[in-house]
C-alpha cells in the first residue's frame, strides 16, 4: 500500500511533466535561439552559465532545505496523511510549479533581474520597494530557522527517556554528519577549481568526486566530531555551531559561484538523487520481498481541526510550503538560478522539474510517518530524525546497515541544509543592494554582514516556553515563518500574473493560485495576530499582512490599467 501510494505520486508528476511542463513552455515563451543573461552579462561571480546538470543540481539543492521533510511530517502528525498526500501532488504541479517555472522564466526575460525587480516595471517603484523588504525578511526568517536545523543535526539534542546507548549513538550520529559535511565542503572546492581553473571535463570530474563523496559518508562516521570536540559557546554545543556556519555563510555569500555554489550543489544533487532513488526502490522493494513489508499504519485522516494547528484550512497549506509551493523558490529561481542559466530550454527542466523532483521528496517524507503506528515511540522524534529512520527503514529493504541508512538520510539533511542557508545568504545579499540600490566591491561584505546580523542574534539567544523548558529556536519562528514564506510565494504569482496580463498572455494559469495562496495566508496572518496580540509574533504578522494588502493594491491598480512608473527593462 506504501509503495502503490508513492509510486502514484511519481506517476501523476511524470506526466505532468511532459504534458503541464510543455504548456507552459508555450505559455512563458521558452526559446532556445535567445541568449541568456549568464551570456550577456557574465561576470564571472554572480552571472556565470552552468551546464544542465550542475544547474540542476544547485536549484534542487537550494530549494529543497528542510521544508519538503518538516513541512510535511508535521501536517501529517496533525492531519493524516491523506489530506498531506493529496496537497503535495496537486499543489506541486499546479501551483508550485507554475510559481518556480514562471518566476525563472519572467527573470530571464528581465535580466536575471529578481521578482521585486520585475515588479518595479510592470507594478510601480513603490511595489518593488515592499517587495524587496518582504524578500528580504523572508530570508533572514530562512536563515534563522535553517540555521538552527543544521546546528543540530551537528549537535543533536537528545529527548528525555533516552539510555546511556541511545544517547551515544545519536551523539555520534550527529558528529559524523558534521564530519562529512566538512569534508564535503573542501570537496566542493576542490571541483569547482578543477572544472574552472583546469579545465578538467565534467564527466571525467565527477567519476572522481562523486565517488569521493560517499566515500566521505563513511569517513564521517569513523571519525565523528563529537560535542566535546567543539568548544561549548554559552554552555551549549549547538550555539558554536550556529557560530561557525554563519561564518560560513559569510564567506560562501562573496566567493565566486563556480568555486562554490555550483560544484556544492551539483555534488549534493547526488546525495538527493541517491535519497530519493534509493527510497523509492526500496519502498518499491518491500511490496514484493518477504519480511520487508510496509504497510500504511498511520492514520489517514484525523479530523478538521487540531489544537497545534487550528483548522486544515489554512493550516494544512501553510504548514506543507516546500513540496507542494514555497515563495522561496521564486526568490532562489529570480536570484541564483537565473543568472546561471545556460540556455532558455532548459528552464523547464530546472524550474518545473526540480519542483517536482521536491514533491517525490515531500511524498517520501509523509510515507516515513504513514509507516508509523500510533503509539510508536519513533512519532516523538524530531522530524529531521523521523525521516531519518523511516529512510533507513526503507533502504534496509535493500540491505543498508540501520545505521548507516540513519547516517545517511541525516547527511542528505543537512546537505540540504547547507545549500539552503549560503544560497539564502548570497540571496540576502542580492535583495539589500537592490533595495538600497548599492554598487561595488565593497557592498559585498556590507550586504552579506546586514543579512546575517538578525540571524546572529537569534543564535546567540535562548528561548522558552511557558514552563520554562529550553524550547529550539525554529519553532519559535516556524508559525511567522510559514505564514510569510507562502504569502511571498501568493505575490510572486501575483507578479507573474500582472506580467502575463502586460504581455497578452493567458492569466489563469497563475491567477486562480495566486487567489487561493494569497488568501489562505492573509487569513493565516489574521490568525497569529489574533491569538499572539502584540507580542514579537502578533507585532511581525500584523507588519507583513500591511505590506501584503500595499502590494496587492498596487497589483490590482496595474491589473485593472494604471501604467506602472518604474523603469523598463530589457527583455
Amino acid at each position: 500500500m506504501v509503495a502503490l501510494l508513492l509510486l502514484t505520486g511519481v506517476a501523476a508528476f511524470a506526466v505532468a511533466y511532459f504534458s503541464y511542463g510543455k504548456f507552459l513552455s508555450r505559455l512563458f515563451d521558452v526559446a532556445s535561439d535567445r541568449p541568456t543573461p549568464a551570456h550577456t552579462l557574465n561576470d564571472g561571480r554572480d552571472y556565470h552559465p552552468a551546464r544542465t546538470p550542475v544547474l540542476l543540481g544547485h536549484h534542487f539543492s537550494s530549494i529543497a532545505g528542510a521544508g519538503p521533510i518538516v513541512g510535511p511530517i508535521f501536517a501529517t502528525l496533525v492531519f493524516g496523511w491523506l489530506p498531506a498526500v493529496i496537497w503535495v501532488v496537486v499543489g506541486s504541479i499546479f501551483i508550485g510549479g507554475v510559481h518556480d517555472y514562471g518566476a525563472l522564466a519572467v527573470s530571464i526575460k528581465h535580466r536575471a533581474h529578481s521578482i521585486a525587480q520585475v515588479s518595479r516595471e510592470h507594478m510601480s517603484v513603490m511595489a518593488n520597494k515592499l517587495f524587496l523588504v518582504f524578500i528580504w525578511l523572508t530570508l533572514v526568517y530562512v536563515l534563522v530557522v535553517f540555521l538552527d536545523l543544521t546546528a543540530a543535526t551537528f549537535a543533536p539534542r537528545l529527548p528525555a527517556g533516552l539510555d546511556p546507548a541511545q544517547a551515544e549513538a545519536m551523539l555520534r550520529r550527529g558528529g559524523g554528519v558534521a564530519s562529512s559535511s566538512l569534508m564535503f565542503i573542501v570537496l566542493a572546492l576542490l571541483l569547482g577549481a578543477a572544472l574552472h581553473r583546469f579545465k578538467v571535463p565534467l564527466l571525467r570530474a565527477s567519476l572522481v568526486f562523486v565517488p569521493l563523496l560517499f566515500v566521505a559518508i563513511w569517513a564521517g562516521q569513523q571519525a565523528p566530531l563529537l560535542p566535546g570536540w567543539v568548544p561549548a559557546v554559552q554552555g551549549s554545543p549547538t550555539t558554536t555551531w550556529r557560530l561557525i556556519l554563519l561564518g560560513y555563510c559569510l564567506l560562501a555569500s562573496v566567493m565566486p559561484v563556480w568555486l562554490l555554489l555550483q560544484p556544492r550543489d551539483y555534488l549534493s544533487s547526488f546525495l538527493l538523487y541517491a535519497a530519493l532513488a534509493g527510497g523509492l526502490v526500496g519502498v518499491a522493494g518491500s511490496a514484493i520481498m518477504p519480511g520487508h513489508a510496509l504497510t500504511l499504519a498511520y492514520p489517514a485522516f484525523l479530523g478538521f481541526h487540531s489544537q497545534k494547528l487550528g483548522y486544515l484550512y489554512p493550516a494544512l497549506f501553510i504548514t506543507i510550503a516546500c513540496g507542494a509551493c514555497s515563495g522561496f523558490h521564486s526568490v532562489v529561481a529570480s536570484g541564483t538560478t537565473a543568472k546561471q542559466l545556460d540556455r532558455e530550454q532548459d528552464a523547464r527542466a530546472v524550474g518545473y522539474g526540480a519542483m517536482l523532483l521536491e514533491g517525490v521528496l515531500a511524498l517520501m517524507a509523509i510515507c516515513t510517518v504513514a509507516i508509523l503506528a500510533r503509539g510508536d515511540p519513533a512519532l516523538g522524534l524530531a522530524p529531521p530524525a523521523m525521516f531519518a529512520t523511516g529512510l533507513g527503514r526503507f533502504l534496509a529493504v535493500l540491505g543498508v546497515p540501520a545505521e548507516l541508512g540513519k547516517g545517511f538520510g541525516l547527511l542528505a539533511l543537512s546537505t540540504f541544509l547547507l545549500t539552503t542557508l549560503d544560497t539564502a545568504t548570497r540571496l540576502g545579499r542580492y535583495i539589500f543592494e537592490e533595495l538600497l540600490e548599492l554598487e561595488g566591491r565593497n557592498t559585498l561584505w556590507i550586504s552579506t554582514l546586514a543579512t546575517l546580523a538578525l540571524p546572529t542574534l537569534f543564535a546567540l539567544m535562548t528561548f522558552h516556553d511557558e514552563a520554562g523548558k529550553v524550547v529550539p529556536v525554529w519553532r519559535i519562528i516556524w508559525p511567522v515563518f510559514g505564514s510569510t514564506n507562502q504569502l511571498l510565494g501568493g505575490l510572486a504569482l501575483l507578479v507573474i500574473t500582472v506580467w502575463l496580463k502586460r504581455t497578452g498572455r493567458p492569466i489563469w494559469v497563475t491567477l486562480f493560485p495566486m487567489l487561493f495562496m494569497v488568501s489562505a495566508t492573509l487569513l493565516s496572518l489574521g490568525q497569529l495576530v489574533w491569538l499572539h496580540g502584540l507580542t514579537l509574533i502578533g507585532t511581525i504578522a500584523a507588519a507583513l499582512f500591511v505590506l501584503a494588502v500595499l502590494l496587492i493594491w498596487e497589483a490590482m491598480r496595474s491589473l485593472m490599467g494604471a501604467r506602472p512608473s518604474g523603469p523598463r527593462m530589457t527583455e
